[in-house]
């Protein structure tokens, strides 16, 4: 369950840039603009995970829906659904449903995270333009100005030419690399507002637990 949310959690927040420099600023100030223009959006995205400690080398396919604040997101075999008022946590392997109210705060489970993290509590650095699957890309770092509240201690970008996210890697502190990478991205896509219910008669047999 916990690479779901850390995947949530690089999908908000006040435009601070403590000590970043201004040609990262800029890159991510343009992102971030073209992100909230959109009436919603739709990615799929795959993640890794590789920890030589541990001998972890997995990988994990999801996708999301996001409107707003209303949001549908998978990864391997659980779901999360929020109509901005209640969110609900589906994991298939346990048939249980965790349904519990919407915390806007930094900590929430919100996708749209996975494309605003740098918003706050992040200086960033522009680090080199290289390429990507064969396209040229800027790669720029992450740092959290409070190291001690998070476990991890870096976050790379790469952002493509046309400000698109195009791959994120995670460094935590016990030695683990997570790398997001977006495989899909479709702007304005067309979604039902049943999407952001959790619909119980779609998941028979499972328990609703409520917070």
């Amino acid at each position: 369950m916990k690479y779901l949310f850390i995947v949530l959690l690089l999908f908000v927040t006040s435009n601070m840039f403590a000590q970043s420099d201004k040609k990262s600023e800029k890159i991510l100030d343009q992102m971030s603009s073209e992100i909230k223009q959109l009436n919603s959006f739709y990615i799929e995205f795959t993640v890794h995970i590789k920890n030589p400690a541990t001998g972890e080398d997995s990988d994990q396919e999801g996708i999301g829906y996001i409107k707003g604040d209303k949001y549908y997101a998978t990864l391997d075999k659980m779901t999360l659904i929020s109509n901005a008022i209640k969110t609900w946590t589906i994991v298939n392997e346990e048939k249980v449903t965790y349904q519990s109210d919407v915390v806007n705060d930094d900590e929430s489970m919100n996708p749209k995270k996975l494309m605003t993290i740098w918003e706050e509590g992040f200086k960033s650095k522009y680090v080199k333009e290289t390429t990507l699957n064969g396209r040229k890309v800027h790669q720029i770092g992450l740092y959290p100005i409070h190291p001690d509240e998070v476990n991890y201690h870096t976050i790379i970008l790469y952002i493509g030419k046309n400000n698109e996210l195009q791959q994120a890697r995670m460094k935590t502190k016990d030695g683990s690399i997570m790398t997001y990478t977006i495989q899909s991205f479709e702007k304005n896509k067309s979604v039902t507002k049943s999407k952001f219910v959790y619909n119980p008669q779609k998941y028979p047999g499972y328990q609703l637990i409520r917070d």
